[in-house]
């Protein structure tokens, strides 16, 4: 069984990564801040897969110390990490004329910062072991900015580059890294919405394509992947 960490695990994209994760014999550390949703997640997995195993911590990946410890417990029950998704996100929406001094620190700091951190610290080992996997959940808005979510935008820029960064550093020791960006998608921060859900991209479309990236042959890498809702952005 392979080994993968996934940050954001237990809503929207997260959960849906894990669910299907898991359902491929991965064993699975993960994190967010409510300890209540971890710990629910955490008993559906282990009663729907007992001979695996599945980790989970509170985490605020908005606070360095925290992402830190969350990776050391990671690798403290993992001896080797074949996949990290930097899933975490943070999304809030404005003008860049309109917004607080601190929007855009506090969306760098999860959206940018932490995958930044993670990467860092999971993928030492990767070059070690000479095997791995990173994606990056990144944002159509990493090529496009957003108009009314300026801050946001620029941090999707970032981790966009980031990726491009770690691919190009990782590559001469076999580690992949994969950006994955999606488009309007389906999560709960749409709850409430009237718009059908035909109109979004689904969490289970992003989970399946990690997982089509995972499926490919030692030599290929995936860059980017772009998944766009047909009828275009909402």
């Amino acid at each position: 069984m392979m080994n993968a960490v996934v940050t954001g695990g237990t809503k929207g994209m997260g959960r849906a990564i894990i669910n299907l994760l898991a359902a491929n014999q991965f064993n699975i550390a993960f994190c967010a801040r409510n300890i209540d949703e971890l710990d629910s997640l955490k008993s559906e997995l282990e009663s729907a897969y007992p001979d695996q195993t599945f980790f989970c911590l509170q985490t605020d990946c908005a606070i360095q110390n925290e992402v830190e410890n969350f990776a050391s417990f990671a690798l403290e029950n993992f001896q080797s990490v074949d996949v990290l998704v930097n899933n975490a996100g943070i999304f809030i929406p404005s003008l860049l004329f309109d917004e607080q001094e601190n929007i855009l620190q506090k969306q760098m700091s999860i959206n940018v910062y932490a995958p930044y951190l993670f990467s860092k610290i999971l993928g030492k080992k990767m070059i070690e072991a000479k095997h791995g996997h990173i994606f990056n959940i990144c944002s159509v808005a990493s090529l496009n900015p957003v108009k009314n979510a300026a801050s946001y935008s620029v941090t999707k820029i970032a981790l966009l580059g980031l990726t491009k960064v770690l691919r190009e550093e990782l590559m001469q020791h076999h580690v992949k890294v994969t950006a994955i960006l999606p488009g309007s998608t389906l999560t709960d921060s749409w709850e409430g919405t009237d718009i059908s859900a035909e109109r979004f991209v689904s969490a289970d479309d992003v989970a399946k394509a990690i997982l089509t990236c995972l499926k490919m042959s030692i030599g290929a890498n995936v860059d980017e992947i772009i998944i766009r809702p047909v009828l275009g952005e909402i």
